[in-house]
């Protein structure tokens, strides 16, 4: 059977993470309030900050950076497009 959470992201019960995805605390607060769905709604959020920042995932600083993200994301509202982001031309 799998396991839900309720997902203070989607506002409602949905699958939950299998483990925790980060390290520390932000971590287990995440794997306890953000539900499989809404965790990959923020992986697609953080590879467009990466590509339009031109961030490094092994650089501390980028690290941090995207930490700080991902807390604003699940935690604080949401976060913003990066600047001058244009999503791109549908065809």
């Amino acid at each position: 059977m799998t396991e839900t959470v309720h997902c203070i992201v989607l506002n409602k019960e949905a699958e939950a993470l299998p483990r925790p995805p980060w390290p520390g605390e932000l971590g287990q607060r995440i794997f306890a309030q953000v539900s499989k769905p809404a965790w990959q709604q923020w992986l697609a959020h953080q590879t467009m900050l990466i590509n339009e920042n031109r961030l490094s995932p092994l650089d501390p600083e980028h690290r941090k950076f995207l930490e700080g993200e991902m807390e604003k994301f699940f935690f604080q509202g949401g976060a913003e497009k990066p600047t001058g982001y244009r999503p791109p031309e549908q065809a």
